[in-house]
């Protein structure tokens, strides 16, 4: 790997760790991430796939997400309908009907790709509703998590050149003003 290569690996790293460490989720919960491996290198979205920076930040992304003992879920481009890539486990675990696709840079992406690759048992499906998400080049993941995502303010702006937004999700508040609400689930 260079060391171009690397630095952005221990980016994608960091950021996920940082996203992680915030959102306080639990074993087994959903991480979502969307990447464009053409802003990361600098171009437009959809202009530059890179499958080699796609292994890097998927790397560093996947490292983040085992040693927080949760599933991470690629995000495809528009070209799959933004299908998601993630383990046959998480898949059977929250109920998630299986699609046939396997992710190509061109069609699908190159961090999909990548992630089709990594995972001991592959799936895809077309919707799930994450814990918490990045966003790596403005990919537009808010589809992929539960309905109120809460924004997360990290350290790590950029991997490369791409801007990254991350979110984490909590309950739906219900009941009004006279309701009264466990402060563990804010």
């Amino acid at each position: 790997m260079t060391e171009e290569m690397t630095i952005i690996s221990m980016e994608a790293y960091r950021a996920a760790k940082e996203v992680l460490e915030a959102a306080k989720l639990k074993e087994g919960a959903l991480f979502v991430v969307g990447c464009s491996t053409s802003e990361v290198g600098g171009a437009g979205i959809g202009t530059f796939s890179s499958p080699e920076l796609a292994e890097a930040v998927f790397g560093g992304i996947y490292q983040a997400a085992q040693e927080a003992s949760v599933y991470l879920a690629a995000q495809c481009c528009e070209h799959l309908n933004r299908a998601l890539i993630l383990e046959k486990e998480a898949a059977d675990r929250y109920g998630y009907e299986i699609v046939n696709v396997v992710p190509q840079p061109k069609a699908g992406g190159s961090f999909a790709t990548a992630a089709y690759k990594a995972f001991e048992h592959p799936a895809a499906v077309e919707h799930i509703k994450a814990h918490a998400g990045m966003d790596i080049g403005d990919t537009l993941i808010g589809m992929h998590l539960k309905d109120v995502a809460v924004p997360l303010r990290i350290r790590t702006k950029q991997i490369g050149d791409a801007h990254v937004v991350c979110a984490r999700t909590r309950p739906k508040y219900i009941g009004g003003g006279r309701a009264a609400y466990d402060e563990g689930l804010l």
